[in-house]
């Protein structure tokens, strides 16, 4: 279940046991929306969300936070809405993940010596971006995954912003619509195949790098209270030190008072 659905259910559970005040109920409507079809095999149904990314086997992994207030965003926030005219009103989440992107860029280079390609998986909940909307409290795994590469030379900001924005927008109304209905899982497993094979050619590409992008901002995790308060905290569990088949690169943000990033990372950019 991917994290927008689980908070929905630990919200109305929270509320529903602290009866403070009206439980949300999740929505089921998804699987009479998204139908399935048996005569595909699961493999070919399988979702490719942030799981394109190839795992890594090596043996350091670890595991960091970065805190980012709220004020200083504003600035790159109009910088890269300045210098991108294609992008209006970039939001945070994007200004952040582009920046990030920048930033992992530049500590390959610092580590390797030489500017390396990067190709970015990012995680896009799209209950919003159907027409009309679903439910915020559909259950299910809606979320589809933007992609793109970032060539050497295309390393500031606005151009990162630019790109981010353009995968992102490819899930639109009719991207969702067109995963509905009858013929919906059919074109499902198409766009699945589309990615693998776009991931597939990236990791043909010699020194290319992958980073995976999340978002958990405005899930309403640090608002839920069974009855003995809010949390204090709220973080991604990855995994740390020795660790095989872990996702390379996986940055996952989370808001509160400002943006959190955390993320788990291999050896060769700590």
């Amino acid at each position: 279940m991917e994290l927008h659905a689980m908070s929905v259910f630990l919200k109305g559970w929270a509320t529903t046991a602290y009866k403070a005040r009206e439980a949300v109920c999740p929505n089921f409507d998804a699987p009479s929306i998204f139908r399935q079809n048996d005569g595909y095999g699961r493999e070919e149904s399988y979702t490719v969300p942030v799981c394109s990314i190839p795992s890594s086997n090596q043996a350091s992994v670890f595991q960091g936070e970065l805190c980012l207030m709220p004020r200083p965003l504003h600035p790159l926030r109009v910088k890269a809405k300045a210098t991108s005219p294609s992008v209006q009103n970039p939001t945070r989440v994007e200004v952040v993940s582009a920046l990030l992107w920048k930033c992992i860029m530049a500590a390959f280079k610092a580590t390797s010596g030489i500017h390396m390609p990067t190709f970015i998986v990012h995680a896009v909940n799209f209950r919003r971006r159907a027409v009309p909307p679903l439910a915020e409290s559909s259950m299910g795994n809606l979320f589809w995954s933007a992609f793109g590469s970032c060539r050497t030379e295309e390393i500031e900001l606005p151009k990162t912003v630019c790109k981010l924005r353009e995968a992102i927008t490819k899930i639109d109304g009719d991207f969702v619509k067109s995963l509905q209905g009858d013929g919906g899982f059919a074109k499902h497993c198409e766009l699945v195949k589309e990615m693998v094979g776009a991931c597939s050619s990236a990791a043909s590409s010699s020194g290319m790098k992958y980073i995976a992008f999340t978002s958990w901002c405005n899930f309403g995790l640090r608002d839920i209270d069974f009855g003995w308060g809010k949390p204090m905290w709220v973080s991604f569990v990855g995994a740390s030190g020795n660790s095989e088949d872990v996702f390379s690169n996986v940055v996952v943000q989370i808001n509160g008072h400002n943006i959190r990033r955390w993320d788990s990372s291999v050896g060769d950019i700590r």
